[in-house]
């Protein structure tokens, strides 16, 4: 299935959640793929928690290629649109060992 790809630079933020069934070994497999989708385009920020910095074409791709891994009857993804000013929605308390998504990683 080919996605068009929407190329405007507006960039949103958005929250990934995943709960992925471990109980198997295909399950397992499963978990490091979608943690590999999310960390393509963003940061883990907690164990099954990313945040991405994305396009509108850039959130379809990953809400597709997450979405031909998983199995649908015993995983589940959630998607939390945060829009251009997260800033004011996003609160943080205690140790904090991520990059700022919004300025240039350097490595």
């Amino acid at each position: 299935m080919d996605i068009p790809l929407l190329c405007g630079s507006d960039k949103m933020f958005v929250l990934i959640t995943y709960d992925i069934n471990t109980t198997t070994k295909e399950g397992r497999k499963r978990l490091r793929m979608v943690a590999k989708i999310c960390q393509d385009y963003g940061q883990r920020v907690q164990n099954s928690v990313f945040e991405c910095k994305v396009n509108e074409g850039q959130f379809r791709i990953i809400k597709h290629k997450l979405d031909s891994v998983i199995n649908h009857e015993k995983d589940s993804l959630r998607f939390y649109r945060l829009g251009k000013n997260y800033k004011k929605t996003v609160e943080q308390i205690g140790y904090n060992d991520v990059y700022n998504i919004e300025e240039p990683l350097i490595l």
